[in-house]
C-alpha cells in the first residue's frame, strides 16, 4: 500500500508519481487493498485482469479500468497533474486559481478552471453526522459592491441584509475540542455553510435543525429568523449586536464570523469575484479546507486522494484525532 505520509511537499509529490503506471498502481491499490477487484458497474467480484491492464467483469461481461467511477474517468491529462491539482487546492490557505494552476501544470486556463471545478465535487457537506454542544448560527451576504458605478447606475436601498444585489450565505460553526501530538486538549471549531435564498425563519430554522443535534446550544444575534429555537428542542443564546454587545462570556459568534472573514479573503485574494452560479461549491472548498486546517499536507492529500477514488469517510472520520483511525 502507497504511505501518503511521505507526500509533505510537491517535489515528494512528483518524485513518486513520475509516470502514468505508478499512479494507476496507487488508485487500485488504494481502491481494492484486499486485491478483489470490484466492478463498477454491476458490482461483481474478483473481476479478472486483462493483458492490456484493464479489468473483465465475469458477472456482467463489461470491459473497465481502474479511472472508471472516479474523478479521472475519461480524462486526457496525465495523472500526475491531478494530483498536483488536488495537492495544492488543499495545501494552500487560499486555494489557487485557474489561472495559476493552468501555469503550474502546463494546461490551458480553461482545463485548469475545468479541473477545479471537479475537485471541488469532493467537497460535499454531508448532514450525517450532526453538530452538537455549542453551534454558533450566522448569515453573510457575498457581493453587490457598487462603489465603482455612477451614483445614477447604483442599485438603491441595498444596505444591511438587503439580497438586491447580494447573495445570502448562512453558516453553522461547532466548538469542539481535540487532541493533539502532545496528548493536549485543545479547542476547535467545525463549520457548514450553504447559499440560501433568503435568511427568513422558514429558510434556516430547517437547515439548523437538519445540520444541529437537538438539545445543542445554539448561539446566534438578535435576527428574528431565530426566534422561536426554544420551541424546536435547543437552548437559544442571543448575542445583542444591535446594543453593541459582542460577547457576553462565552456567548458570541466570533469563531463564525472568523470563517466569513477568511472567506472573503480567499474570494478577493485569490478568486477576486465568482459568480452566484458556482458560489456554493467555492464555499464547499473553504468549508472543507477550515474543517481540515488542523491536517498536516501529506494527510490532507491522502483523505482527497480517498475521495477522489469514491472511498468516503463518515464525518467524524474527518476531524482531527481520527486521522490514524
Amino acid at each position: 500500500m502507497i504511505n501518503f505520509s511521505k507526500f509533505n511537499s510537491i517535489l515528494s509529490l512528483i518524485t513518486y508519481f513520475h509516470n502514468e503506471e505508478i499512479c494507476k498502481r496507487a488508485i487500485t491499490q488504494s481502491r481494492w487493498a484486499d486485491g478483489d477487484v470490484v466492478c463498477p458497474y454491476c458490482g461483481g467480484h474478483h473481476c479478472k485482469t486483462r493483458k492490456d491492464g484493464k479489468y473483465r467483469c465475469s458477472n456482467c461481461g463489461k470491459n473497465f479500468s481502474c479511472l472508471v467511477g472516479t474523478i479521472f474517468e475519461n480524462t486526457k491529462l496525465p495523472l500526475i497533474k491531478w494530483f498536483i491539482a488536488m495537492y495544492l487546492i488543499s495545501s494552500h490557505k487560499k486555494g489557487i486559481s485557474s489561472h495559476q494552476l493552468a501555469k503550474d501544470i502546463n494546461v490551458t486556463q480553461a482545463t485548469a478552471w475545468y479541473m477545479l471545478q471537479k475537485i471541488r465535487l469532493l467537497y460535499p457537506q454531508m448532514d450525517s453526522e450532526a453538530f452538537e454542544g455549542t453551534v454558533e448560527c450566522d448569515e453573510v451576504y457575498i457581493g453587490g459592491k457598487e462603489k465603482w458605478k455612477h451614483k445614477s447606475m447604483r442599485t438603491p436601498h441595498t444596505q444591511g441584509r438587503s439580497t438586491k444585489t447580494k447573495t445570502p450565505v448562512f453558516g453553522m460553526m461547532e466548538r469542539s475540542t481535540y487532541t493533539n501530538k502532545n496528548g493536549e486538549v485543545e479547542p476547535i471549531t467545525y463549520v457548514h455553510a450553504f447559499v440560501v435564498e433568503n435568511t427568513n425563519k422558514a429558510t434556516l430554522q430547517p437547515i439548523i435543525q437538519q445540520f444541529v443535534e437537538e438539545g445543542s446550544r445554539v448561539i446566534t444575534d438578535e435576527l428574528n429568523a431565530y426566534d422561536g429555537l426554544t420551541t424546536l428542542g435547543y437552548t437559544h443564546a442571543v448575542v445583542r449586536h444591535g446594543s453593541e454587545e459582542y460577547a457576553n462570556g462565552d456567548i458570541f459568534t466570533n469563531s463564525i464570523e472568523g470563517f466569513w472573514s477568511h472567506f472573503r479573503r480567499m474570494i478577493v485574494g485569490c478568486y477576486h469575484d465568482v459568480s452566484d452560479e458556482h458560489l456554493q461549491s467555492y464555499i464547499d472548498e473553504a468549508v472543507y479546507r477550515w474543517n481540515t486546517r488542523k491536517m498536516s499536507e501529506s494527510e490532507r492529500f491522502a483523505h482527497m486522494f480517498e475521495k477522489s477514488i469514491g472511498l468516503v469517510r463518515r464525518w467524524n472520520d474527518m476531524k482531527v484525532g481520527s486521522m490514524a483511525a
